[in-house]
């Protein structure tokens, strides 16, 4: 890559899928139906939760939660990753660069210590049920949640004042479809030994970590539901876990496939094309999984649907 005259960057070109008109027009159907989706699937995941009295439970606010961190996660780079696959200009300015990859760095990382805080949330329902409504009490669920949501903001405006003071020497061409911090790392001419220690902390601290509390979490569950006497009890006790069991699977599954899968030092066109429908096919499907697996959910669903057309 050449880099232009000067050093000072003002906006960024991510070439993204430039190089495959074809597989442009293919991908804006698609990935416009599959965002929809999952605005309006998440919208109504939280419209439910907060209008049926009978889910303000500690189980649901999560939930909502998570519904709101998909909308805010995929909306940092979907709609303009839209306009791009449409447009010869796909460019963005110096600052639109940084905010999204601070957005996107901290809705993906708060997303990943909730689903730990919503495994341990199944744990006290399911072995401590008598003392679930004292340990997991309303001031407890919104410290916890609360404390994801600032500390991933803290770290992610972190990493990204950091990678962003880096020089990059006139490179402005951004090989991805969005202001992923690794691919901007990769246009610096500075040393970049701290932004990728911080990242690798981080990734530390957000992946195997959480990951394997989500693992003890389910060992001592599945150990409480396998002495429940009665199959209808451990069915019960199951179902209330099956789905943030698979939402759990689905996401720490393709994150790992992404950024834990060897590198090739030329970047592929598929491995953009499978990280365009994780990132948009993921949010997607969390509010599928409850309502399929989810009975309170569809039950509410289906009142606060009835009281709409009733008041009409």
């Amino acid at each position: 890559m050449e880099p232009v005259n000067g050093t000072e960057i003002s906006e960024f070109f991510l070439k993204g899928f430039s190089g495959y008109p074809a597989l442009e027009h293919l991908l804006f159907p698609l990935c416009s139906t599959m965002y929809l989706v999952t605005l309006l699937g998440n919208t109504a995941i939280v419209a439910v939760s907060i209008l049926d009295v009978r889910l303000h439970t500690p189980m649901y606010f999560f939930l909502g939660n998570l519904s709101i961190l998909d909308i805010c996660y995929t909306s940092t780079f979907v709609p303009l990753m839209l306009v791009h696959l449409l447009s010869a200009q796909k460019t963005i300015s110096f600052i639109g660069c940084a905010l999204q990859m601070c957005l996107s760095l901290s809705t993906g990382s708060t997303e990943c210590l909730l689903l730990a805080i919503m495994a341990y949330d199944r744990y006290l329902a399911i072995c401590q049920p008598l003392r679930y409504p004292v340990l997991m009490s309303p001031q407890l669920c919104l410290s916890l949640a609360g404390s994801a949501w600032v500390l991933c903001l803290f770290k992610s405006v972190t990493e990204t004042v950091i990678a962003m003071r880096l020089s990059f020497c006139g490179h402005h061409v951004i090989n991805h479809f969005t202001c992923e911090i690794l691919a901007v790392l990769k246009l610096a001419c500075s040393d970049t030994s701290v932004s990728e220690a911080l990242l690798l902390a981080g990734a530390i601290l957000l992946l195997p970590i959480p990951l394997a509390f989500i693992c003890l979490s389910y060992a001592l569950i599945l150990a409480t539901i396998l002495s429940v006497p009665s199959a209808a009890g451990r069915r019960k006790a199951f179902s209330t876990c099956s789905a943030h069991l698979a939402v759990v699977m689905l996401f720490y599954g393709t994150v790992i496939f992404v950024y834990m899968k060897p590198k090739s030092k030329e970047a592929r066109i598929s491995d953009e094309v499978f990280t365009v429908l994780y990132a948009v096919v993921t949010p997607m499907l969390n509010p599928v999984i409850y309502s399929l697996r989810n009975k309170e959910v569809k039950e509410a669903a289906r009142k606060v649907w009835g009281r709409s057309w009733t008041s009409k």
